[in-house]
């Protein structure tokens, strides 16, 4: 790959659907390809799908949009060394800039001005063990994290994960997801959706200060639906 390409799954305008900022406009830019295989994944067509883009084309389309919120995502975003240089670019034009990634990649090259959304695999994921634990020490009350949930053997590793490394302290926010659909797919293993209420009553028996949260784009648009 040249110097100042990346590959690209889709860049597109949508709701943001995640983290601290969902209900907000924002601009996506979806790289292509990942090393994880989620059980529940719903973006499996970002393995392979899409072609390169220089830097600057990327950041041209970006602009198209006049939306000041950009979130680069995957995919892994992280497996791509040019990812870097965009996020600086980014920043340097004034977005504020979101990436959403597994911590599977250690995340001390991100930009500073960067807000880091980490998705930490739990047991039951098909990816447990993939997050590097020295990242840990690297997240900051900027951040924030999510842990996708398939049942409660997941709610309490994460909420042991919480509580072990002072997470409610150290970033943000905290969101604890149950997984709502994955694509069909041969080489997703697939698992059953988890109720929101079930996982509702999990978080008010535990007394822990986390943040329930649903995909609000998969309540938006159908639930397979691209580009949103």
């Amino acid at each position: 790959m040249s110097k100042n390409t990346l590959n690209i799954n889709e860049i597109f305008l949508s709701i943001q659907g995640e983290s601290s900022r969902v209900g907000l406009r924002c601009v996506f830019v979806r790289l292509r390809g990942c090393p994880l295989r989620c059980n529940y994944c719903d973006t499996s067509y970002a393995f392979s799908e899409g072609g390169a883009m220089t830097i600057e084309d990327i950041i041209e389309e970006v602009h198209s949009y006049d939306c000041q919120l950009v979130e680069i995502t995957g995919g892994e975003p992280l497996i791509q060394q040019n990812v870097y240089p965009l996020m600086r670019k980014l920043c340097d034009l004034g977005y504020e800039v979101l990436i959403e990634t597994s911590g599977q990649q250690k995340l001390d090259a991100c930009d500073s001005r960067v807000k880091l959304i980490v998705d930490i695999k739990t047991p039951n994921s098909g990816a447990g063990g993939s997050f590097l634990e020295c990242n840990f020490d690297l997240l900051r009350k900027a951040d924030e994290v999510k842990f996708v949930l398939t049942n409660k053997e997941d709610f309490d590793w994460a909420c042991t994960i919480v509580e072990q490394f002072n997470l409610l302290e150290r970033v943000g926010e905290v969101h604890f997801s149950p997984v709502m659909y994955q694509e069909a797919n041969t080489c997703i293993q697939g698992c059953k959706a988890l109720p929101p209420e079930t996982l509702a009553n999990w978080i008010l028996e535990s007394g822990l200060g986390v943040r329930l949260h649903l995909q609000l784009h998969r309540y938006i648009w159908a639930p397979d639906a691209r580009g949103v």
